[in-house]
C-alpha cells in the first residue's frame, strides 16, 4: 500500500538524484556536448541510467535506432563485460562519429557491431544479415515510431526466453495521453497502439515508466 499520498517526483527530487549520481562517463558526456547543437534526438540521462542497470548481466543485445549512441554507451557500460551489441542505423555518418564516443567511454570495437541499414530491411535480410540472427537477451527500440510494432514482431522470434525488450518515447511528450494535443502526422496514434498492443500482449510482462519521454519495460515470457 502506498503511503505516499500521490506524490509526485519534483524538478527538485530530480536534481538531487543527478547530482548525487556517479559521474557521467566521459564518451556520454560527449555525445551530449555534439548532440545538442544539433539537435540530434539522444536518450536522456533517467532513462541511460535505468538502461544500464536493465542490461546487467545480460550478453547479447541489439539495439533499433543508434543516432549518435548514447543509448548504445549506456547499455555496453552496463552490461557484461563479455557483452556484445548490435546496432542498426542507416546514417553511416552519425554511426561512425559514435564509434569515436564509444571509444573514448572505454568500449573495444569488437563489443559493438554496426548495421548501416533500415531496421526492418536488415531483420528481413535473416541469415544474410548474420549479426541479427541472435538469439539476445535483451532488445531495445528507438528509431522510426510508426515502425515500433513493425521492429518488435521482427525482433520476437530472435528472442532468448527471459529477454527483456524496451523502447523509448512511449509517452511522446505528453501526447499518447491526451495531456497534450496530437501533431497531425499519425506518429502519436502509432505509439499509442504500440503501448496498448504490448501491455496486453500475453508474451510479455510488460510496463511503462514515467522517466524521460517514456520508456516501455517488458519482460519476454518465451
Amino acid at each position: 500500500m502506498s503511503t505516499s499520498g500521490g506524490y509526485v517526483p519534483s524538478t527538485k527530487d530530480r536534481a538531487w538524484i543527478e547530482a548525487t549520481a556517479a559521474p557521467l562517463n566521459a564518451g556520454l558526456v560527449a555525445i551530449e556536448s555534439a548532440a545538442g547543437p544539433k539537435d540530434i534526438p539522444i536518450l536522456d540521462r533517467e532513462a541511460g541510467r535505468i538502461l544500464s542497470v536493465l542490461v546487467a548481466g545480460r550478453h547479447r543485445i541489439v539495439e533499433v535506432g543508434t543516432a549518435y549512441g548514447f543509448s548504445t554507451l549506456c547499455l555496453a557500460l552496463g552490461a557484461a563485460p563479455d557483452a556484445t551489441i548490435v546496432t542498426i542505423d542507416p546514417d553511416r555518418s552519425r554511426t561512425d562519429l559514435a564509434r569515436s564516443w564509444w571509444r573514448q567511454g572505454g568500449i573495444a570495437d569488437a563489443r559493438i557491431v554496426v548495421v548501416n541499414r533500415p531496421a526492418l530491411e536488415a531483420f528481413a535480410a535473416g541469415p544474410d544479415e548474420a549479426a541479427l540472427v541472435g538469439p539476445f537477451d535483451f532488445a531495445f527500440i528507438d528509431a522510426l515510431k510508426p515502425e515500433y510494432g513493425a521492429y518488435l514482431e521482427a525482433i520476437v522470434p530472435r528472442l532468448l526466453p527471459g529477454a527483456i525488450v524496451a523502447a523509448d518515447n512511449v509517452l511522446w511528450s505528453g501526447e499518447v495521453s491526451g495531456d497534450r494535443p496530437s501533431r497531425s502526422d499519425g506518429t502519436t496514434d502509432a505509439i499509442r497502439r504500440f503501448d496498448v498492443a504490448v501491455l496486453h500482449d500475453a508474451r510479455f510482462s510488460s510496463t511503462i515508466l514515467p522517466v524521460g519521454d517514456g520508456l516501455l519495460i517488458a519482460s519476454y515470457r518465451g
